[in-house]
């Protein structure tokens, strides 16, 4: 049990404070950062390898499952809420995360407006898809949206990846953080985010400038973050 109160103490002020079963949903920043790397050491040290996460419907049901029949040591609820969020977003959806969107680079692939190749930095590829299935891959958010405001007809879709969790997601919905403290491949960038809260952390933990929606980038706002 001596591991087991090491995490509750470590721990139970964070999940107090951010109340899982609060009904808004904890930020994508927050659950990279605390919940999923405590929740691992729960369930590498703690609990049975051979859950069937798909067997199971909801979070809910997950959790029952794991306290009624002992698939974990003796946990306390603090312990048993950070280790179902752990298994039922990582480990169960690993399948699922399979089939979404996905950046694919090859080696030959050039960004369309500095020539490097774009294989090199698979952390900030992003990619614009056109109607006639031809696609133009990106080193970094900033270059893409350059190239965006000269050829923004028959788009598709348009991939850029979300900073903290590197998912695939589609730019139009995405908010972008200007003016940070965080460099890409080619100096300043726009940073990506999927859910607004995520940004807003980003913003306040990296010196951001501003916060911006897809559709209200301008080129003058990309231009700028390059000083000219």
């Amino acid at each position: 049990m001596l591991l087991s109160k090491l995490i509750f103490l470590t721990t139970a002020l964070l999940i107090f404070t951010l109340n899982l079963s609060a009904q808004e949903p904890l930020s994508e920043a927050i659950k990279q950062k605390k919940i999923y790397p405590i929740g691992k050491k729960i369930y590498h040290k703690m609990c049975n390898h051979n859950i069937d996460f798909t067997h199971y419907t909801s979070r809910d049901a997950l959790k029952r499952s794991i306290n009624d029949e002992k698939l974990c040591k003796q946990l306390g609820e603090r312990e048993l809420e950070i280790v179902t969020l752990y298994l039922w977003d990582i480990q169960r959806n690993a399948g699922v995360n399979a089939l979404d969107e996905k950046i694919v680079l090859t080696k030959d692939e050039k960004c369309q407006i500095c020539g490097m190749f774009v294989y090199k930095y698979p952390k900030w590829a992003a990619q614009i898809f056109y109607e006639n299935d031809k696609h133009y891959s990106f080193d970094g958010v900033k270059d893409l949206m350059k190239y965006y405001f000269q050829n923004r007809e028959a788009i598709s879709k348009i991939l850029v990846r979300d900073y903290y969790s590197q998912k695939a997601i589609e730019a139009r919905k995405a908010f972008f953080v200007l003016g940070s403290d965080v460099l890409g491949p080619m100096g300043a960038e726009l940073i990506p985010f999927e859910i607004e809260s995520d940004a807003k952390t980003f913003y306040m933990d990296h010196k951001g400038v501003k916060i911006v929606e897809f559709h209200a980038l301008s080129a003058e706002d990309v231009y700028a973050i390059d000083g000219k």
